[in-house]
């Protein structure tokens, strides 16, 4: 008897111990019930006993105004493996703002009653197993502002009802079975929307055109991987120019249009819609023509001739009138062509300046050049001096003598095996840049005359100026504008033994923007477009606004002719003597601020084609190993991209493949295919300028376009340097 006391008791005990939990824990425990299978131990401190689940494992609470007890406000159980089902008590919470059970293997569909807990603004549902449609409830959460159900095998619609979510700012529900069209009135009516992505589903229909103007969206609006159909509308032209647009793997068609921030985007963006033409897609858009129909002519009932055909208008023309048709429109085509033989010849021998154009006694090239070109402002003086030796310059803003440059002061900036070069300071103050070349090759001054005088041409605010020249047989020299604040690659990772300063957001950003503007002036210079064929941080120096410069254009050529191939790698020549003026030191620095700083091989691509060296660096493309390719304006590109990669994570591409065995531009994409978060890639030092996350997002993009494997892929400087231009306030 007494034991039965004694049970009935401790039953007691139990049952008003359960009664003693609070209606959150209640719920709670309907949860855990719910679940079968629990690996990890995820309730493992769920305590029926407890009068309070806020220390449970998960769960988070807060006194609310106007109670005195702390009612459950988060529920958090992430990658714990979980099997079962989400229960409807769940809804009971009527204070939780946040339930985030992401990573589970939960089954069933999303209980109706859930919505009930009318203060939730955070559900996150995603990598489950859920199943059914979402429910048109969800969209009726007065607070909602984030709702993640990606990757379940959720089907159905998408409710209309979303967009009359006003506080909605995340809306992601890709990799799942949704069917039907996307919503219209998203774009009009969500204007805090910052995330939107419904790729990887069974859409259909076609893209509403007031999805442009989700002006808060941020990252990338994904609409891959559905069966859309239809035009891409003009009308996403309007989304900020940051935001990357996916819509790869549909079934749009017509061509793509080049309006705001479409223009922006890669092929990627694009691919595998087989209707769809046109920039940046190698599918040329044709233009139908429509062939014009001839005009009917009625005959006139008041001319009975009017009604006999006659043998003209049988037969079409006669011969003898399609011989002399014939005839007028071969011997206009001829005179045209020759129209433009002729252009194009004067235009080849005045830009080239191969021709002094005055004076008598000259070749009669020199003649014919002088009757195409008129009266020539170059002096035939280097020609005829050229063994000689005598200093030329090529700007007539800047002249001064030999005997100035002699005497005055040098020092030695760098050394490498593309020559020394000192920094020089001439009597009026001024100082300047002068590298020295080969000592032979006496007989082609002519063709490095051509060569430097077009180098000298190309006037831009982003590419060092070539002053003047001088040529003699035991030695060359060329004379740059000299640049005070040393390379970009100095900038960004100091010196041997000095760590860098930080650069800015805004400092970078104007220096990414000049050198896309040096570069696709270069790319697009009239009549030659030139390639570069080096770009790399020691080639981009920085003036005293820290504005970029871009250098070394040409010099591989130059070297070339000079004779020698590489430079003498001990300080000598007609500056030896200058070279310890009043008992100063010549120092060298490393990271120099000369025309191409010092560059630790002798490798460098010439201007206008020649062979492809063996060696290869980290900023070249993949083709450029290929022995025998000539160098590409699109392995500038590539270079470039590299060159911006490095900007943004204040990485050296060196130092990545010596570190995780992998590139720089390998290692980028990795981890935004992995969408590892910003703070893992971006240089550390510009995480606290929150401000700028849009623009380096946005510069990302661009750079990963620019390192696309195929060269066909890779957009034109130009274009670049326009997409970079509209990131930011202009620099």
């Amino acid at each position: 008897m007494r034991l039965w006391l004694v049970w009935i008791a401790l039953e007691l005990w139990n049952f008003w111990g359960v009664l003693s939990l609070n209606s959150d824990g209640l719920s709670l425990l309907a949860f855990k019930a719910a679940i079968n299978s629990d690996p990890k131990n995820a309730f493992i401190d769920w305590n029926e006993n407890d009068t309070t689940p806020c220390n449970w494992t998960g769960v988070s609470c807060m006194t609310l105004v106007g109670s005195s007890d702390p009612r459950v406000v988060g529920l958090t159980v992430t990658g714990k493996g979980l099997e079962g089902y989400i229960p409807s008590e769940l809804g009971a919470l009527v204070f939780i703002r946040r339930l985030n059970l992401h990573g589970n293997k939960l089954n069933g569909s999303i209980p109706i009653q859930l919505f009930n807990a009318s203060a939730l603004h955070s559900i996150f549902l995603y990598e489950n197993n859920l199943t059914g449609p979402i429910p048109v409830e969800a969209t009726r959460l007065p607070r909602l502002q984030n709702l993640d159900l990606s990757s379940n095998f959720l089907s159905g619609p998408i409710p209309q009802e979303f967009t009359k979510c006003k506080q909605l700012q995340r809306l992601l529900l890709e990799n799942n079975f949704f069917t039907g069209p996307i919503p219209v009135g998203l774009g009009s009516n969500l204007n805090g929307l910052e995330q939107l992505d419904l790729s990887s589903n069974l859409l259909n229909g076609s893209i509403p055109e007031d999805l442009g103007n989700l002006s808060s969206l941020v990252g990338a609006l994904n609409l891959s991987y559905n069966r859309l159909s239809g035009p891409i509308p003009r009308a996403l032209g309007k989304l900020p120019l940051t935001v990357s647009l996916d819509v790869r793997n549909n079934n749009l068609s017509g061509p793509i249009p080049q309006d705001g921030s479409l223009a922006n985007q890669g092929p990627t963006a694009f691919v595998n819609n087989p209707g769809l033409c046109g920039f940046p897609l190698k599918t040329i858009c044709k233009n139908p023509v429509s062939t014009p129909r001839p005009p009917v002519n009625f005959p006139s009932p008041e001319s009975p001739s009017n009604r006999r055909e006659t043998p003209t208008a049988r037969k079409g023309l006669t011969t003898g009138v399609i011989i002399a048709i014939s005839v007028g429109d071969a011997v206009g085509i001829a005179l045209v062509g020759m129209l433009f033989v002729y252009l194009y010849w004067k235009t080849r021998i005045c830009q080239a300046n191969w021709c002094s154009c005055a004076g008598k006694d000259k070749l009669v090239g020199r003649r014919m050049a002088q009757c195409l070109c008129g009266n020539g402002e170059t002096s035939d003086t280097a020609s005829e001096k050229g063994d000689q030796g005598d200093l030329v310059p090529i700007d007539k803003g800047f002249s001064f003598e030999l005997d100035e440059l002699l005497r005055a002061s040098a020092y030695v900036l760098g050394k490498s095996g593309l020559g020394i070069v000192y920094k020089v300071v001439l009597g009026s103050g001024i100082p300047v840049a002068v590298r020295r070349l080969g000592e032979g090759g006496a007989q082609r001054f002519k063709e490095f005359e051509a060569e430097v005088q077009a180098i000298g041409r190309i006037r831009h605010p982003n590419i060092v100026k070539l002053r003047a020249y001088y040529w003699a047989a035991d030695e060359k020299l060329l004379i740059y504008d000299f640049i005070p604040n040393g390379s970009l690659a100095t900038a960004l990772h100091g010196r041997s033994g000095h760590s860098a300063t930080p650069l800015p957001w805004a400092v970078r950003l104007k220096i990414i923007k000049g050198m896309a503007r040096g570069l696709a002036h270069l790319h697009e210079c009239s009549p030659r477009k030139y390639v570069h064929g080096d770009i790399k941080p020691t080639n981009v120096l920085l003036d005293g606004n820290m504005h970029p410069q871009i250098s070394d254009f040409g010099l591989g050529r130059l070297i070339n002719i000079a004779g020698s191939g590489v430079a003498p790698q001990q300080p000598g020549g007609i500056l030896a003597g200058a070279l310890l003026p009043l008992g100063k030191t010549a120092v060298a620095a490393r990271g120099s601020s000369f025309p191409g700083g010092v560059v630790r091989s002798a490798v460098d691509w010439p201007a206008s084609g020649g062979s492809s060296h063996s060696f290869v660096s980290n900023y070249h493309a993949p083709e450029a190993s290929i022995a025998g390719h000539k160098p590409t304006q699109k392995w500038d590109v590539y270079s470039f991209g590299v060159l911006l990669l490095e900007i943004l994570t204040g990485r050296s591409p060196a130092f990545q493949l010596a570190s995780f065995d992998m590139d720089l531009v390998t290692w980028v994409r990795k981890a935004f295919e992995e969408e590892h978060p910003l703070s893992e890639i971006v240089d550390p030092t510009l995480l606290q300028e929150v401000y700028a996350k849009k623009e380096v997002l946005a510069v990302f993009h661009i750079a990963l376009t620019c390192v696309e494997i195929d060269p066909d892929l890779r957009p034109k400087m130009k274009n670049a340097s326009e997409s970079l231009d509209r990131i930011g306030a202009t620099s």
